[in-house]
């Protein structure tokens, strides 16, 4: 009698995330950010990444509905991550990324 093979079990679905952890641990091994990485860090930024995407999303929504729209666009994510407190430091990011930060002046 021959054994029942086990269907392989993606590291996603074993974290019960939706966000592709294969994908994160080769960015981060690809880019070299570090020496060594322990086997949970891709799983634990995936996860990380999720939850602050779910997050916007979702009141991003709330947003668009309270315009009288179903779909969400880009300018209502934009709103969220400009217009709420714990996404400042995305917004600050972004800015600098595409070279709006302007030097203080004197």
């Amino acid at each position: 009698m021959p054994k029942s093979k086990r269907r392989a079990m993606t590291r996603s679905a074993r974290a019960e995330l939706q966000f592709p952890v294969s994908r994160v641990d080769r960015f981060l091994r690809e880019d070299k950010y570090a020496q060594r990485l322990c086997s949970l860090t891709p799983v634990f930024l995936t996860g990380i990444l999720e939850y602050l995407v779910s997050n916007i999303l979702d009141l991003a929504g709330k947003e668009a509905r309270r315009n009288g729209t179903t779909c969400i666009t880009p300018e209502h994510v934009k709103m969220v991550v400009e217009n709420q407190k714990e996404f400042q430091f995305i917004h600050h990011n972004i800015k600098a990324l595409s070279g709006e930060m302007t030097e203080p002046k004197e």
